[in-house]
Formats: structure tokens, sequence, C-alpha cells
């Protein structure tokens, strides 16, 4: 029997493309939570990161304040993924503010142990209310956020997937203390925490850090719900520091090149891109996409890692110990990230970026 070459040929395309289908791996479930502030900048861009990857299921943003006070985030949010056509992904309302920590007593003890670099929403720079939703440079968004708090929707996903939903943080932990303190087995039906935050022994000359290299904004901003977070007992904890975030950097260059993608996205980070010093380092992308492909990080190590309480000069500083000298009870050993494939992280964030927003 003669087989015809172009049947063969098409026959060979059919079972490659039914074999590519059958191997398919599903996409992976996450829930951002993030203090969401824009337009723009490391916030904004860490969830498009997230949303832009074939490889992810992004099950809703959980908005907690930090950077900026968390009704604006929300507006940003909304108003984001509007323009990436994308408002199918639930935006959640969270913790307005800290659990014990205000904005008086944060005051006083930068009067008692100096002023720090970066105080977010309750930066003197720029402080409103909370209750104030500035004019939004990037329109006013139409879509609305979930009726349901953060913290009920972390604990009903998990609930509904468990043990498949990782958790990723990029902002102050307050969201995800509460979501615990509702149901103490939140930690251990996600799949794992990830988070960008913490501070060890950067080598920069941040004035954030230059004189404090412990300080950390996300735990400095609340504590004690880093320290309820940090004590839960989650499978895996992986920790993207200040240690490495410091060396990756938006540039410019970047910037024209994801514009002239002439994508919604790249149109609107191109026009609110957020370049100056401090700014311009991509905290809470790297820790994103390192998620998203682990071979970005080149060296970690596991320590055990915990937050100062002791509402002194070292308040909400980073602690950490090694494995073998385990000093709290409580503590969770976790993988902090030191070092990276920086080259591949560029690649990978600029192929995001410029790329079409894949749909639901």
């Amino acid at each position: 029997m003669i087989t015809h070459p172009k049947i063969s040929f098409r026959l060979v395309l059919v079972v490659l493309a039914f074999s590519s289908l059958c191997l398919a791996q599903p996409r992976r479930k996450i829930i951002i939570n993030e203090d969401c502030s824009g337009p723009g900048g490391s916030n904004m861009q860490t969830l498009a990161v997230l949303i832009q990857s074939p490889q992810v299921e992004v099950l809703g943003i959980t908005v907690v304040s930090g950077d900026q006070w968390r009704d604006e985030e929300v507006a940003h949010t909304l108003r984001l993924l509007e323009i990436m056509g994308r408002t199918d992904i639930p935006v959640v309302p969270g913790a307005e503010f800290p659990l014990v920590r205000t904005r008086e007593e944060a005051q006083m003890w930068q009067q008692e142990y100096g002023k720090v670099a970066y105080a977010g929403a309750w930066d003197d720079r720029w402080w409103h209310e909370a209750s104030v939703i500035p004019p939004l440079a990037e329109g006013t968004p139409t879509a609305k956020p979930l009726d349901e708090d953060a913290a009920h929707f972390l604990v009903r996903m998990v609930r509904k997937y468990p043990h498949e939903v990782t958790i990723y943080e990029g902002g102050p932990m307050t969201n995800l203390a509460l979501a615990i303190s509702l149901d103490p087995d939140f930690p251990t039906l996600a799949q794992e925490l990830v988070f960008m935050g913490g501070s060890l022994s950067p080598q920069t000359d941040n004035p954030e850090f230059a004189s404090n290299p412990r300080h950390e904004f996300n735990f400095w901003f609340d504590p004690e719900a880093a320290t309820v977070v940090l004590r839960a007992p989650w499978k895996k904890i992986v920790c993207t520091p200040t240690d490495i975030s410091i060396k990756t950097q938006m540039t410019p260059a970047m910037v024209k090149q994801i514009g002239a993608s002439g994508t919604p996205l790249g149109k609107y980070l191109s026009k609110f891109a957020q370049l100056w010093p401090g700014a311009d380092i991509m905290w809470d992308e790297l820790a994103a996409a390192a998620w998203i492909d682990p071979t970005i990080i080149t060296r970690s190590e596991m320590r055990y890692m915990s937050v100062d309480l002791d509402h002194g000069a070292g308040y909400g500083n980073t602690l950490t110990w090694s494995t073998t000298e385990k000093v709290h009870p409580a503590t969770q050993i976790v993988e902090i990230q030191d070092d990276l494939a920086t080259a591949k992280f560029y690649r990978m964030f600029m192929e995001l970026m410029t790329g079409p927003t894949p749909g639901p």
C-alpha cells in the first residue's frame, strides 16, 4: 500500500496537535493581593505580568492599603482591567487600615527614631484622607468591585480550589492576616505563599535602606499582620526581599519599546511609567515573574523569618535566623531569593508587556 505524502504529512500534524493538546498543562491559579497604587508603576505592572501570562489564571485581585489608600487603589485597578479588556477578573476591597498601627503613631515613631524615606499612604508629600479618591489621570472606571471583602474572598477561593491556589502578596499583609483570623485552615488550604517584602542587607545607597537595612515598607506599614502571616503553617513560603529587587530597573528604553507595541496595555504603561529613583525598581514584578518561571532565580537561601514588634527603633524590621538556630517556636522557614538571571527576567517581562492580552 502506498500512502500519499500529503496525507501522511497532514496526519502527522493532526497527531502532533492532539498530543500537544493532551500534554497542555492547566493554568496555575493565583490570587493577587496588592496595594494597587497607580496609575502605572510597579504594582500595576505586576498585575499585568500575571494577567498577561497564558500560564496563569487570576482568580481575583484583593486590594489592601499601603502605597495608596484602598479605595483609590481599587479605582486604579478597575480602570487598568478596563483598559486591558479583563473586567471578568474580580476586584475585591480589603483592609483600609493596618491591624494596629495608625498614621499618628507612625509619625510619633518617626519623631523619636528618625523619618523614613517613604511612608506610602501616610506620606506627608501626598497625604489625603482614606475616603478620598482623587481624580484619576487614566480616567474613571465604570466597572465595580466585588460586593465581598478580601478576607472572605480569600477563604472562599482556597476552599473552592483546595491546595491549588497560590497567594501572591505584593503589599502589606493585612488582608491575609484577617483571612487567617477568619479561618485558621486558610494557609494549609492554599498551595503556597509568594510575597515581596522584607529586607536583610541590600547593597544600595537608597536612603530608604542606607541607615536601616532591615527596614522594608510592606512589613513596616503593618508589622502585626506580617507577623501573623509569617507564623502561619503555609506549605511553602517564597520571599522576594529588597536585596534582590534592587538589582532590577525599569528604563526609558524599555518604556519606549512597550509603548511601540501599540496595545492598550502598552500605551497605558508607556504613558504612566514611573522612572524616578526608587519607583523605577521592579519590586513586585520580579516576585511575580519568578513564580511563573522559577529559573529566573539563580540563588536563594532558607531562613526562619519574622518581624520586630518591640515598638522601639526596630519596630517593623525584618528578623531572620539560620535554619540551625531557630529561636521562636512559631516561626516558619522561608525561601529567600538572593540573585537572578537579569537578562532572562527582562526578556520575559518585555514579552508579556508587549504581547496581546489573553482572554478569560
